[in-house]
C-alpha cells in the first residue's frame, strides 16, 4: 500500500515567499519548503496495481496551462481547535476542472475517494495547541498575502509517507499540462 495524492508544485520564489511567514504562532509545525504544494486530489492508501492504474488514467486529467495567484491565509479545525493554517489560492476556473479531472481518474481506477468540496490552499502549518487567539493573530497579521501570478504547466502524482517529524513526498510520476 502507498499513500498518494496529486498535487500542482508550487515555484521555488514562492514557497520560499512563503516560508518566509512561517514563523510567529507558538504550537505549529511548519511545512518544509519541499513540501509545499496545492493539493488537486487526496487517493490515501492504495494498492500497488491499483496506483499504476490511477498513474494511467491521471494521463486524461489534462487543461490547457494556466496561471495561478496564492492570495490571504486561513485555519482549518473541527469547531474546536484548529489544526492547520494555510495560503489561500485566487478563484481559479481551470485548477478547479483540473482537481475534478484528476478525481475522476482516482474514480475510474477504483479508489474510493473522499466527499469533501474542494478547498485549494498550500498548507502551512500544522498545529498542536497552538492557542485560537495566536493563531487569529497570525492570521491578521498575514491576510494580504498575495503572490504574484505563476504558469500552472504540470501536476505531479506524490507518496506521503507519515513520519515523527510530518509527512515526506516523493514525486512518483509527473504530468504536463
Amino acid at each position: 500500500m502507498v499513500r498518494l495524492f496529486a498535487a500542482v508544485p508550487i515555484p521555488f520564489d514562492i514557497a520560499e515567499a512563503l516560508q518566509r511567514r512561517q514563523r510567529g504562532l507558538p504550537g505549529a509545525r511548519w511545512r518544509p519548503i519541499d513540501a509545499l504544494h496545492i493539493t488537486l486530489a487526496f487517493y490515501g492508501e492504495v494498492v500497488e496495481t491499483r496506483a499504476d492504474d490511477l498513474a494511467a488514467e491521471l494521463t486524461r486529467a489534462r487543461v490547457d496551462p494556466f496561471e495561478l495567484t496564492l492570495e490571504g491565509v486561513g485555519a482549518f479545525g473541527d469547531g474546536h481547535r484548529n489544526r492547520a493554517v494555510w495560503a489561500g489560492v485566487a478563484a481559479s476556473g481551470p485548477l478547479n476542472i483540473l482537481a475534478g479531472r484528476c478525481r475522476a481518474a482516482g474514480q475510474r481506477a477504483g479508489v474510493i475517494m473522499e466527499s469533501r468540496d474542494y478547498r485549494p490552499h498550500v498548507t502551512l502549518a500544522y498545529l498542536r495547541a497552538a492557542e485560537d487567539d495566536r493563531v487569529g493573530a497570525w492570521m491578521t497579521g498575514h491576510n494580504r498575502l498575495q503572490s504574484p501570478p505563476f504558469r500552472v504547466d504540470r501536476f505531479g502524482l506524490y507518496a506521503s509517507v507519515l513520519g515523527g517529524a510530518g509527512s515526506h513526498y516523493t514525486l512518483e510520476r509527473e504530468y504536463l499540462l
